[in-house]
């Protein structure tokens, strides 16, 4: 296995706020009730499904920004998060497999490093109904964060229930999240 990549250089933001604060109160306000959660599944569900259903060949990636204009916060969110999946250079990730814990270190130690944040995070892996090309399972994710903590988990759901999967996926980098959180006081 390949060395893990090296960290960026420090990050300094003198006038934000403080980071684990911040992530701590967004954490504890991330818990949803059944019916926020289910208004969220369908809007989710429904966006999937019309992005599915049209036949442009240009793809989600433009759908998304059709449906959230970079004039909204959502939209900006999505550029941001974009542009920090992107500009991971060629040479950061050769010899790393994609699907894996260095994989998802790496990706989190970058959208940290972009958005200038004290905490990155980050998932790769293969939410189904089928496996990746690297012959993981469908259900298999490698969720990484990076900051005053690093970790890297690897999560094997053994089923190929995309939807699942995703809440799964999400559950569990909530979790590594708060639990760095925890850590680094």
């Amino acid at each position: 296995m390949p060395a893990d990549p090296p960290s960026p250089p420090p990050f300094s933001a003198p006038y934000a706020p403080d980071d684990r604060a911040m992530a701590s109160r967004l954490l504890g306000a991330a818990r949803l009730n059944a019916a926020q959660e289910e208004r969220i599944d369908r809007t989710a569900t429904g966006l999937i499904e019309a992005i599915r259903a049209n036949d442009d060949p240009l793809g989600g990636v433009e759908d998304m920004l059709r449906e959230f204009a970079l004039s909204t916060k959502e939209g900006l969110a999505l550029m941001v998060l974009a542009e920090a999946l992107l500009r991971v250079p060629d040479d950061s990730v050769k010899g790393i497999r994609s699907s894996s814990e260095p994989y998802a270190l790496l990706k989190a130690r970058m959208i940290r490093e972009l958005l200038g944040a004290t905490w990155g995070l980050a998932e790769t892996g293969a939410s189904g109904p089928t496996g990746n090309r690297y012959g993981d399972a469908a259900g298999h994710a490698c969720i990484a964060v990076a900051g005053p903590v690093e970790r890297a988990i690897t999560l094997e759901t053994g089923h190929g229930d995309r939807e699942k999967n995703m809440w799964a996926f999400t559950k569990a980098a909530l979790d590594l999240l708060e639990t760095s959180l925890r850590k680094s006081r």
